[in-house]
Parts: C-alpha cells; sequence; structure tokens
C-alpha cells in the first residue's frame, strides 16, 4: 500500500510535467530555428527584452527594500493595525494585476496624483510606470514570503545578539539577515521572475508604445493582437528561457550553498 501511494505520486508529478513539455514543445509547430533567430534579432524585441531585464531588477530591489523591514515588522512585533496590515498586503494576490493597473491609473487622475505628476515625477506611459506597476504586483507576495523566512528563525539568536551588546539593527543585520539569505534570495528570484512576466498592470499604467513601454509580455500580447502567432510563439519561448535559467541559476546556487 505505501509502494503504491507512492508510484501514485509520483505518477501525478511527472503527468503534470508531461502537460507543461507539451505545451512548451506546441510552440515549435509555429516556428524553426530560422523564425527564432529573425524575430529574436529584430530591434524592437531586442528593446523589449532589455526593457522587461531592466524594469524588473529595478521593481525587485524597491518591492525587497520594502518587504524585508515589513516582513520583518510583521514577524516579530506586535502592533497597533497588524492584522490589518497584513490583510491589506494580500491585495496583490487577490486582486487581478488588470485592476491593480486601473487602480494606479485612477489615482494619477486624482488632485494627488495629478500633482505628484506636475512635480516631475510622471508615470503614466512612462518608464517608470512599468516599475511601479511591476512593484505594486509584486511587494505583497515578497512582504508574505520573507515573513514567513523570518517566522521561521527563531528570536532567541537576536535576543543572545543583544545580551552581548548588539543594538536591534546590529543583531538584525549581523545575525537575521545571514540566516534568512537563502529565503530572502528564493524571495527575490521570485519576485524577478514574476516582474518579468507581469502584463495587466503595466498595460494599463504605461501603455504599449513600441520602443518605449512594450515589454516582452505585452510585445506577445501585440503580436497576438496582429495575428502573428509564430512571432507570439518565439517571443513566448525567450520568455521561457529567461524565466526558466533564473529560477535554475538561483536553484544550482542554492544547493551549492547546501552541500
Amino acid at each position: 500500500m505505501k509502494d503504491g501511494f507512492k508510484h501514485f505520486t509520483i505518477f501525478i508529478a511527472l503527468s503534470l510535467f508531461f502537460f507543461f513539455v507539451v505545451l512548451i514543445i506546441s510552440l515549435f509547430g509555429f516556428t524553426d530555428l530560422s523564425g527564432i533567430f529573425v524575430v529574436a534579432s529584430s530591434p524592437r524585441v531586442i528593446y523589449s527584452i532589455k526593457l522587461s531585464l531592466s524594469a524588473a531588477a529595478m521593481a525587485t530591489c524597491f518591492s525587497l527594500l520594502i518587504a524585508v523591514p515589513s516582513g520583518y515588522a510583521l514577524s516579530r512585533y506586535d502592533f497597533f493595525g497588524k492584522k490589518t496590515v497584513d490583510l491589506v498586503l494580500e491585495v496583490p494576490m487577490v486582486v487581478t494585476p488588470v485592476a491593480l493597473g486601473a487602480l494606479l491609473l485612477i489615482f494619477f487622475n486624482t488632485r494627488c496624483g495629478e500633482f505628484i505628476q506636475m512635480t516631475g515625477f510622471s508615470f503614466v506611459f512612462e518608464f517608470s510606470g512599468i516599475v511601479l506597476a511591476q512593484f505594486v504586483t509584486t511587494v505583497g507576495i515578497a512582504t508574505r514570503m520573507i515573513k514567513a523566512t523570518f517566522d521561521e528563525i527563531s528570536p532567541r539568536y537576536e535576543a543572545v545578539a543583544r545580551t552581548l551588546g548588539a543594538t536591534s539593527t546590529k543583531a538584525f543585520l549581523t545575525v537575521t539577515l545571514p540566516i534568512a539569505k537563502k529565503g530572502l534570495l528564493a524571495a527575490a528570484v521570485l519576485t524577478f521572475a514574476k516582474c518579468i512576466g507581469e502584463f495587466g498592470a503595466t498595460i494599463m499604467l504605461a501603455g504599449s508604445m513600441p520602443m518605449k513601454t512594450e515589454t516582452l509580455p505585452i510585445s506577445i500580447f501585440m503580436r497576438l493582437s496582429n495575428a502573428d502567432i509564430k512571432g507570439m510563439a518565439v517571443l513566448i519561448l525567450i520568455l521561457l528561457v529567461i524565466g526558466l535559467s533564473t529560477l535554475m541559476m538561483i536553484k544550482t546556487f542554492l544547493e551549492e550553498k547546501h552541500d
């Protein structure tokens, strides 16, 4: 019975694996190596790739800068309104990215939003809007992941450091962060991968202007809207390569650290 359950679970895992493999292989039915090279080497696609990578890197950095202290506060301290804060941080997970982008667009049409744009911080139909859209869709998830990482670390380590004369800040930087580095790195990679694939909020706030705000996911959508299935298949492959290679590198890194 035990072996039967083992075989059943492995079968389910392999079935899911082959399901996604078949989906990926189906892309090659619409293109070939020469077609991949032609599409991937076009200036518009190269720009979209660079734009996606740069925006995702910036959004990931901003998300982590906010998520690390926020996740630590939610993990370690009790404060007024903590449950409400914890609940509101779930918004990116229960509201679609399109709705989040619409919320941002609505905000920038209020007096406060217009004032921000008048001071020189323009976000609508700009590169900064891409970064902001990706930040809004990922910061809550990053905070949740980092909070879970800190939850697994005993506060006793910090307490011992403070008894030895370390301040709370020093204990956090020299004790907690090094212990949490694997969880933080995993959160960073998954946040980056989600930023790379973000579409809904980005197109709502930044639009789809070629050679300006057209990220890789938006470029895929534009190819589909123009019935360019071959081009769309190539761009999906590029997006898959970027995402999977990023995850593979981090898994390899974590395994080497573990060994």
